[in-house]
């Protein structure tokens, strides 16, 4: 097991170049992924991408796992997004509350308005292609964990700034109301190789 430190904002490696990943054999690339794995389950987090752990590649992972809120049809498998681009956002857009683990370890959250729906596409850990179209949490996280391949921290998309709070005030208060779990949930998930 190889949880890493998560950068946190401020460090100039979540600002830098993002190199697209050229070779899915290498070993590097692997230990990556193996380390992005842990580090994210470490956490608690439901994404995370490679310049969080000071790694400048184009490749990320996501995990909306079972909680005591999320159930198990609103969860997804375990994917890696290689060299990942979004093909598609809709014009309708969402307020979805997000975290990050790089601003104060996601003990920080605030809402941020976003396409409803997007498409990505991208390479699996084997190589193969494929394209993801999602909503929800899942269409969130990918939408997060996308904009740290382009140097982008969730802080700079904060639609009310008013409205920050700490993981412990937004558990209590914000997270249990009704609006805020329609927002999140999942309704398209739907996946295809390429």
């Amino acid at each position: 097991m190889a949880v890493r430190e998560t950068l946190q904002i401020g460090n100039p490696l979540l600002k830098a170049h993002n190199e697209k990943v050229t070779s899915l054999k290498s070993h590097k690339i692997k230990q990556v992924i193996k380390d992005l794995v842990d580090t994210m389950m470490a956490n608690g987090l439901i994404g995370i991408a490679a310049p969080q752990i000071g790694e400048n590649y184009r490749l990320f992972i996501t995990e909306p796992r079972e909680t005591e809120i999320r159930p198990k049809e609103q969860t997804d498998t375990l994917r890696v997004y290689i060299n990942p681009k979004i093909v598609f956002s809709s014009k309708e857009q969402i307020e979805i509350w997000e975290g990050c683990g790089c601003v104060a370890n996601a003990t920080i959250l605030a809402p941020v308005v976003r396409p409803k729906v997007i498409t990505v596409e991208a390479a699996d850990m084997d190589g193969h292609l494929f394209r993801l179209k999602a909503d929800g949490i899942l269409g969130r996280v990918i939408q997060h964990e996308y904009d740290h391949m382009e140097g982008i921290e969730f802080v700079e998309r904060i639609t009310d700034l008013d409205r920050i709070m700490s993981l412990e005030s937004y558990i209590k208060r914000i997270k249990p109301l009704p609006e805020v779990k329609a927002s999140s949930l999942i309704t398209i998930k739907e996946v295809e190789q390429l």
